[in-house]
């Protein structure tokens, strides 16, 4: 494994870099420095709110590119490269139908914040760890004034199971992607990981072959298939060992830190 032509880097955040108190080391912190010292760009690609992944990264912002609600929203140093957001007819369809799974919460992810149901305590908690900037409301019959860039949905008795297969038949017009042990997203089709990272290749020149990429869930499938030097972390699902060129340690155990320390010696 040649890491010597390796110009950028993606990594998702949550079971990623993230470790499961869901903190960066301080570690990564100081292997960024050096990458960038060595202009070796990074993206940040999660399915949270980009203001949640700001707050992870504040101290770098200027400096990386954030790639926030599954490729639907994209900041290049501190900067709004693009947004793509659903139409608001599709948003009221696609909340009806998801009123429709049982026990399952609603977040419309908007541009400004993320909005969701004055419901439990525990559900208030969940939601606040991956939308900072959030707002309570007492039903979705009105939409707030913002863009929608998708709906997540959570069910605590796992997604894969509870929620995915009530949306199943909607795959060939919406982009349905289990995200997380709990989590569903419904986004456009065009928004995933993959054209964002498409997107950002473009711009600074850089292939795939140049590319290195972390994932642990089915959003990060099309990103991974965009870098020859592509990680499953050990805590990864199945299709995402299937789908990586390399498999690394866990989020717990520094996995991505531990192969940007390779890259680093060869640089």
């Amino acid at each position: 494994m040649d890491l010597s032509k390796v110009k950028l880097i993606v990594t998702d955040m949550d079971g990623t870099l993230l470790n499961s108190e869901h903190n960066v080391s301080n570690l990564f912190f100081e292997q960024f420095e050096i990458l960038k010292a060595k202009n070796i760009k990074f993206v940040a690609a999660s399915g949270r709110q980009y203001h949640s992944i700001l707050q992870k990264l504040e101290s770098i912002k200027e400096h990386i590119t954030i790639v926030a609600e599954n490729g639907a929203y994209v900041v290049a140093n501190d900067q709004e490269l693009f947004v793509n957001a659903l139409d608001k007819k599709d948003v009221i369809e696609l909340i009806r139908l998801s009123q429709q799974i049982p026990e399952t919460h609603i977040v419309l992810c908007g541009k400004k914040r993320a909005y969701f149901l004055k419901e439990s305590a525990e559900f208030k908690n969940t939601v606040t760890e991956y939308y900072s900037e959030y707002e309570l409301v007492e039903s979705f019959e009105e939409l707030p004034n913002d863009d929608f860039l998708k709906i997540a949905l959570c069910h605590y008795d796992g997604s894969e199971a509870n929620i995915y297969p009530y949306l199943k038949h909607i795959e060939g017009d919406w982009q349905i992607k289990v995200s997380g042990e709990l989590w569903v997203d419904i986004a456009l089709q065009a928004n995933h990981k993959g054209n964002a990272l498409t997107r950002i290749q473009e711009q600074h020149g850089i292939t795939d072959e140049e590319t290195m990429a972390f994932g642990d869930y089915q959003n990060d499938l099309e990103m991974l298939k965009k870098a020859k030097y592509s990680f499953a972390m050990a805590n990864a699902h199945k299709d995402v060992k299937q789908i990586a060129n390399y498999e690394t340690l866990s989020n717990n155990h520094f996995g991505v830190e531990s192969i940007l320390d390779k890259l680093i010696a060869v640089i």
